[in-house]
């Protein structure tokens, strides 16, 4: 690889108009200038609006929303129609009356050289590992649990990096609400990204000199305002590490072994971190164990249960007996491969000088020429003694396209 041809390019893009909308290539320039994030220019088929609250283009240096039409825009959202018609508008700069923009909520303005910098959003919608939130669909649900007087979520990253949801909540006359009532009834409405990792108790939500909630005012969450089951503490060396590690990651003065990691503000992200420093500390565990295992106690007592000889692999499961009859001797196991699998094939092969595609290894991913009427090879040479040969197998039978992909490896 000649290091002199690598480009760091800075895209933006929403998926409702189809992901990818501009192009910026950063040079050394952009990381000393004074301008925010830079996203570039439009590509070819998407118009680029940036508008105030009456519709009008903004001027040059002004900021305003970003609206976005083309043949990128998608059609609306499945079964949502309310929201279909607040987000893609017809569009008022086109001729053709079945023209639409897409209202994308961002905020942004033009730059001289008609490059648009990006400004953040002007409402609520976060996005928390990868999931856009609107934060205004949970506070709208908090607000319908008994006992709920007022509330607020907000995103907070005290920590670089680590974003999450919190909810601040008044109670009706003096009540008392639980983290553990509230999530449970938001469990009910929302998937478990929507759900707020802690659930703050105020007296009265805090206000600016303006009558305004003055988010900054809003304290961060204590112990008390997870999910937590009554305290018991950890007894076996197993649950006293598990314990240590829990809290340093989920940044808590303890943790009960009764306690669900997901409940008191545990997520994907946060697995990773407790299995990197298990890891450390001599405890051979994995993601999937936190997943299947959400409490100390349970996954203590998975540490301490014997490791299987050897496990017993279900091959043959994904594909028919029908199709199993026509594979080739010496197959381990089949599987049926998806649309996307056979896009990342076909780009593949249209531009195979690209290197379109690498496996994880960042080794180039070869394939022999195109051919349906034979079965081809694809091989990663991976790092170390261990070469893993993937065999991909098309057949054409009647009017369909059937593939698998087939794994074969071979240790040396």
């Amino acid at each position: 690889m000649i290091w002199s041809r690598r480009q760091l390019i800075n895209m933006y893009g929403i998926t409702e108009i189809t992901v990818h909308a501009t192009y910026h290539r950063i040079n050394p320039s952009d990381i000393k200038s004074p301008a925010g994030s830079v996203v570039g220019k439009p590509i070819p088929d998407l118009r680029f609006y940036i508008l105030d609250a009456w519709l009008q283009p903004a001027p040059l240096g002004v900021s305003g929303e970003i609206y976005i039409g083309g043949a990128g825009v998608a059609r609306g959202y499945l079964n949502r129609p309310e929201l279909t018609e607040q987000r893609f508008i017809r569009d008022p700069f086109s001729a053709d009356t079945e023209a639409r923009l897409y209202k994308t909520g961002d905020l942004g303005r033009w730059l001289p050289d008609g490059s648009i910098e990006y400004l953040g959003r002007n409402d609520f919608q976060v996005k928390i590992r990868g999931f856009r939130i609107e934060l205004g669909e949970i506070e709208a649900l908090l607000a319908k649990c008994p006992g709920v007087s007022e509330a607020v979520v907000i995103a907070r990253e005290d920590k670089t990096g680590d974003k999450r949801l919190v909810a601040y909540l008044v109670a009706q006359d003096e009540g008392k609400l639980t983290a553990s009532d509230l999530r449970a009834q938001l469990a009910e409405n929302l998937p478990d990204y929507m759900l707020p990792g802690a659930f703050v108790m105020l007296p009265v939500l805090p206000l600016t000199v303006n009558g305004k909630l003055d988010r900054q005012a809003l304290p961060a969450p204590e112990d008390e305002a997870y999910a937590a089951h009554e305290y018991q503490a950890p007894v076996s060396e197993a649950e006293v590490m598990l314990a240590k590690i829990w809290a340093e990651v989920l940044q808590l003065e303890r943790v009960g072994v009764n306690d669900s990691f997901f409940a008191i503000g545990g997520d994907s992200i946060r697995c990773i971190a407790v299995v990197a420093k298990a890891k450390t500390a001599g405890l051979a565990i994995a993601v999937i164990d936190i997943f299947k295992h959400q409490t100390i106690a349970n996954l203590a007592k998975a540490l301490a249960m014997p490791k299987e000889v050897a496990a017993v692999e279900e091959v043959m499961q994904l594909i028919d007996q029908e199709d199993q009859r026509k594979l080739p001797p010496g197959i381990e196991d089949a599987y049926g491969v998806m649309l996307l699998q056979m896009g990342m094939v076909y780009h593949n092969q249209y531009a195979q000088e690209q290197s379109l595609y690498h496996d994880v290894f960042s080794s180039l991913l070869t394939i022999p020429k195109w051919n349906e009427d034979i079965l081809r090879i694809v091989w990663m040479r991976c790092p170390g003694n261990i070469q893993s040969f993937v065999r991909l197998l098309i057949y054409t039978a009647t009017a369909n396209l059937c593939s698998w992909f087939i794994r074969k490896r071979k240790y040396r």
